[in-house]
């Protein structure tokens, strides 16, 4: 079978337009990679090696990590205790209590938003910031409607009323002191300036995962935080150290 001459020269000028485009090539894409690193905040890791990283065990019983970069410091505080206090709380929820500081000319709004924690020890699940007002919405929620069910159950066993009652009357005291914590000391939204350079308040990650089973001996986690175009991040464990007891000292 034979090409004609004019299929030949159609050919050739195909191949040719094919090695001017590999040779000068289409105007550029970025890569996954690239695109990723355009769009993803840069990362400042706290580490006890790294400058302007700060680590302390302080009198009230909290484990200090602090990172100061730039313009920009967080501080993480964690209850040495905290795995221990997470079975005696109503709701199944591990709180930290972070400090955010702005000693910039502008200026930061903070909240919640993007906050994670992650479990590292537990398939390294990653559980979001709760935020404080829709879950203190939702603890109520769930106190009427256990409040509800109590009342019903009461109506079919009478004689253990006065029990029954009693124990609502203390779950419903736990819930009204959690909702009146979350309200006064969680963190929430802030704009930071020249005249509040600083916020303070408890952030909560909810531990009811299907992940998340009985607690290690010493537990990893990775708190990252976003701050402006920053994420920081603070790896750590409870206790720091094997076996570590840290107490609150009375004053």
């Amino acid at each position: 079978m034979f090409i004609n001459h004019t299929v030949w020269r159609f050919l050739a000028l195909c191949f040719a337009c094919a090695v001017l485009t590999a040779s000068h090539g289409a105007p550029a894409s970025a890569t996954p990679d690239q695109a990723k690193n355009k769009t993803q905040p840069n990362t400042i890791r706290w580490s006890e090696t790294r400058p302007g990283c700060t680590f302390s065990r302080d009198d009230d019983g909290k484990y200090r990590y602090g990172v100061w970069s730039g313009d920009y410091a967080v501080i993480l505080a964690i209850d040495a205790r905290e795995l221990q206090i997470i079975r005696h709380r109503i709701e199944p929820i591990l709180g930290v209590l972070l400090t955010i500081r702005y000693r910039g000319p502008g200026t930061l709004q903070t909240n919640t938003e993007g906050i994670t924690l992650q479990f590292m020890k537990h398939f390294k699940v990653v559980q979001p910031a709760l935020d404080p007002d829709d879950y203190a919405e939702k603890v109520q929620a769930d106190a009427d409607a256990a409040d509800a069910e109590t009342r019903r159950w009461v109506t079919h066993h009478p004689q253990k009323k006065e029990n029954a009652e009693a124990r609502e009357q203390d779950y419903q005291k736990s819930v009204s002191e959690l909702i009146d914590f979350l309200g006064r000391d969680a963190m929430h939204p802030a704009h930071l300036n020249g005249g509040t350079p600083e916020v303070s308040g408890w952030v909560f990650f909810d531990t009811k995962n299907k992940w998340l089973g009985d607690w290690k001996k010493q537990e990893e986690f990775i708190l990252r935080v976003p701050v402006a175009n920053y994420v920081f991040e603070f790896p750590f464990k409870l206790p720091p150290e094997p076996g570590e007891l840290l107490l609150q000292k009375r004053p």
